[in-house]
């Protein structure tokens, strides 16, 4: 195994090359892709029979190990598009194509037509149910630090960092941001990646990186010879209140019908255990099943 410094630069530079083949693909799209408009959709949208006719779904991924990503033989994977590989031929769509985007683009990229999908491992907040319809979350973490091994500084949660002092790190547009400046901690470090949070973590940068419990677990056991080591996971707050971090596929306000018939055949992979086969590759354990629907998660 090639050292952590190593991999982070194959990693950044197959960032460069996923952003550069995502305007590349935006503009085959826009070319060889009518795209209508559903902002009038009505009876739940009609975009799930375009789709069966064309054959095809775009889905807008953001390049984040393990939920959605492009590997380094070029093949288009991860926990959300392995399953979006499953369900929607099951719904009469043969074919899943990706269409590669930065997180913050995921869903002004579906809104305007870009894509069909979020297939991402997107999580249900208030914020992002009033701009897209979720389907039912696959899969619910907790939030984890990546700290020097031993833990030095006793940093459990978001509130032993406020109180410490201690410096944190966490992710482009990571909802631990979030997290973290709802418990005080103003001063956080920005990094592209888990891997470029343990490097900084190791390098003694920062004393902590947030991230979820599994995206953690799994970049660390990626680098064995790394000096640091996990926090146990934990229940983020927010004004005192718990936050769940549940990830679910995105689609435009209106396409209800497609929304609807992704969430059954969602619901009896979940019943079947299936669900948890296909995701398991990618770290995922029984921990990370849910029972959560996006009604409950958006508060409606």
């Amino acid at each position: 195994m090639a050292p952590p410094k190593e991999n982070y630069k194959r990693i950044v530079m197959r960032r460069r090359s996923l952003l550069a083949g995502g305007a590349a693909m935006g503009l085959l799209g826009a070319v060889g892709c009518s795209r209508v408009s559903t902002a009038d959709a009505e009876d739940g949208g009609n975009l799930l029979e375009r789709l069966k006719s064309q054959g095809t779904i775009r889905l807008g991924i953001a390049g984040e190990i393990p939920f959605g990503y492009i590997d380094k033989n070029g093949d288009f994977t991860g926990e959300a598009p392995e399953l979006a590989k499953v369900i929607f031929p099951r719904l009469g769509v043969r074919r899943v194509q990706p269409v590669p985007t930065e997180f913050n683009s995921l869903i002004p990229g579906l809104n305007s037509q870009q894509f069909d999908g979020i297939s991402a491992g997107m999580f249900i907040n208030a914020d992002r149910c009033s701009q897209v319809i979720f389907a039912d979350p696959d899969y619910e973490v907790l939030d984890a630090f990546i700290v020097r091994k031993g833990n030095p500084k006793k940093l459990r949660t978001y509130a032993d960092v406020k109180r410490s002092g201690a410096r944190l790190g966490s992710g482009t547009a990571y909802a631990e941001l979030g997290y973290a400046k709802s418990a005080g901690i103003t001063d956080i470090q920005v990094y592209p990646d888990q891997l470029a949070g343990l490097l900084a973590v190791q390098q003694g940068r920062v004393d902590a990186f947030a991230g979820t419990s599994l995206t953690v677990r799994n970049v660390i056991r990626q680098n064995p010879g790394a000096k640091v080591e996990s926090t146990e996971p934990f229940l983020p707050q927010v004004a005192g209140k718990d936050v769940h971090g549940a990830g679910a596929f995105a689609f435009r306000p209106g396409e209800t019908e497609l929304r609807d018939a992704f969430n059954a055949e969602l619901h009896k992979m979940k019943k079947s255990g299936e669900l948890l086969r296909v995701i398991r590759p990618f770290g995922f354990t029984e921990t990370e099943m849910t029972k959560l629907t996006a009604e409950e998660l958006c508060g409606k």
